[in-house]
Parts: C-alpha cells; structure tokens; sequence
C-alpha cells in the first residue's frame, strides 16, 4: 500500500502540489463553509443602517507544513530506533535547506493486539486476543518561507517512507497593517455613504443617536477547499436482482476563495495562489430624529351673565361663579 501511495505522489506536478497545500485532512467527510462571509446584523427597527464591507487578499510570507510518521515493532526498543532513524534521516537533509526551521511532536505511544486462533475438540473456534508488538506516532514539523520548497520536502521525505502531509499553516506578519489599512478605508467609504443620505433626506444626522459594531474574519487556506467527485454515473434496467460492484471514485480537491462580489472594497483582489483572506465589517444605526407636532394653546372662553337684578356671573363647562 505505502509503495503504491508513494507511486500516485510521484506523479504529482510541483505546480498541483503547492495549489493544493492543504494536507490529507481535507479527504475526511466535511461540510462546506457557507457561512465564510462577515455579516453583522443590529436589532430590527427603524434605523438607517449604513454598512462597509472590505476584503483583503494577503499572500503568506511563512508557512508551516506537518507530516504524520507512524512505526510499529515487536518491542519498545525496535519501535523507537525505527522511527528515529527515518526521522534523523530526513531531517538532517531538510534542515541544510536555507530559511528552514523543524520540530518533532510526540503523539502517541501504545501497544498493538492481534487474534490468536484456538480450536477444541467438539468446540467453535476461539479467537484470543494476543499483544503483537507496539505503534508509535510521531510528528515533523517544518517551518520555511518558499512555497516551492515544499515539493523538496515531499521527495526527502518520501526516501523514508514519510508520506502524510497532515495540513500546511499559512502564516503573515503584516495582518495587524492591513488590518489598519481596511479599518481607514471603511471610514472614509461611511463617511460618504452617511452624507449621501443626508443629502437624499435633506435632513442631517447630527444630534441623531448613533449606535456603531465591527468586526474581522481571518480565512486560512486549510479552511477552504472543496471537494468533488468527478464522474458520470450509470443507469441499468435490471429485471432481476443482481450484485453490483461500485467502483471507488477519485475524489478531486480545489481551492475556493472568498469572492469579492459582496465588498465595497478590496485589497490585491487578484488570487493565483491560495492566500489569507481578511474581512471587515464596520455598521451605524442611526436612530432618525422625530419631528414634534405642535399643538396650539386652547384660549378658555369665558361666558358672562348678567341677571334681572344687575348682578355678573361667569359661567363655564363645569361651574358657574358671580363677579362681585
């Protein structure tokens, strides 16, 4: 099986092998990442909502590749002095590569068990489970800046039998700067949003109480491929039943971005390679000012009556009182 997996990577072009650096652990059953894209939502009501949205493309100045190595042996000593070796081996060829840090992670160290067939007179057989040596797990950690060194990795790696590329980590030390950028941009780009509603109004939001949320997304390559199954299948018309033998189909993986259909900015928005993706969402709920009715001053009227004996009494809705 290992020689068989080593002959289907060798296959593999340098140019496949970086635009598809996310490791075997995209073959497990995944679900999609529908919700990738930065959404904040205030309260329903009646506020003008003004919203931003800005997305960075970052290539990756560091990257960090790991690589699962596991041993077995009939005892403890033969298991670690198995692994150690095709461990130096390979590393003592990947660290003479310029820029190139390694690390080695103990993962787990347990014994291995087998059946061990027993068969009676007059009784079904009993199978006995037996220990059968011992499995060890390690793994190889690799730190470099040149994408294209990956590829040299895989072939060193390969000679001892290393063939597990678990995942590969990207990493940038200019996120805080871009951050800072987008948070400048979105600013300017509100501002002129808010003004051109004033203007469509003809009110201004000055004295209007305003409530404000932002946020990022970081998205990391690991996080973004998909995968298909690249087939056309059959039909058949059987009349009577039938054993049918499905073949295993290959399962292809691609890398898929954000897109920038939703942004109102975006910076270095053409992706070759796979990159890390920042969003940015900044929102304002202004809360419109309520025009106040006025409501005239009702004038009490005043009726006055003036009795047979010339005395004045003023009369209203409720009572009556003379004027002495």
């Amino acid at each position: 099986m290992k020689k068989l997996f080593f002959t289907i990577l060798t296959v593999l072009s340098s140019s496949f092998i970086i635009a598809q650096a996310s490791g075997n652990v995209n073959y497990q059953n995944q679900g999609y990442y529908n919700n990738n894209t930065i959404n904040i939502n205030f309260p329903a009501n009646d506020d003008i909502v003004v919203s931003v949205k800005g997305l960075a493309n970052i290539k990756a100045d560091a990257y960090t590749a790991i690589f699962s190595v596991t041993q077995t042996g009939k005892t403890t000593k033969e298991v670690n002095d198995l692994i150690d070796q095709r461990i130096t081996q390979s590393l003592n060829e990947i660290k003479l590569k310029k820029g190139v840090e390694t690390f080695v992670d103990m993962i787990s160290f347990v014994p291995v068990y087998e059946y061990e067939t027993e068969k009676k007179l007059f009784n079904r057989k009993t199978y006995n489970e037996m220990p059968a040596g011992f499995e060890l797990k390690k793994n190889i950690h690799i730190k470099y800046s040149n994408p294209n060194q990956l590829n040299e990795f895989i072939s060193i790696l390969s000679n001892n039998e290393i063939y597990d590329l678990v995942k590969v980590d990207y990493f940038s030390n200019t996120l805080e700067t871009i951050k800072k950028e987008m948070m400048l941009k979105a600013k300017l780009l509100i501002q002129e949003k808010i003004k051109n509603y004033q203007e469509l109004l003809g009110e201004t939001f000055t004295n209007a109480e305003k409530r404000i949320a932002d946020d990022y997304i970081v998205n990391i390559p690991v996080e973004m491929y998909r995968s298909y199954e690249a087939y056309n299948g059959s039909s058949l018309n059987l009349k009577k039943a039938a054993n049918i033998n499905p073949l295993n189909k290959s399962v292809t993986l691609y890398y898929q971005p954000v897109f920038n259909k939703e942004f109102d900015f975006v910076i270095n928005p053409v992706v070759l390679e796979p990159v890390i993706q920042i969003q940015y969402e900044v929102k304002i709920a202004i809360s419109r000012e309520k025009k106040q009715v006025l409501k005239a001053d009702k004038t009490e009227k005043e009726f006055i009556l003036v009795t047979a004996n010339g005395d004045l009494k003023i009369l209203n809705t409720n009572t009556a009182r003379p004027i002495h």
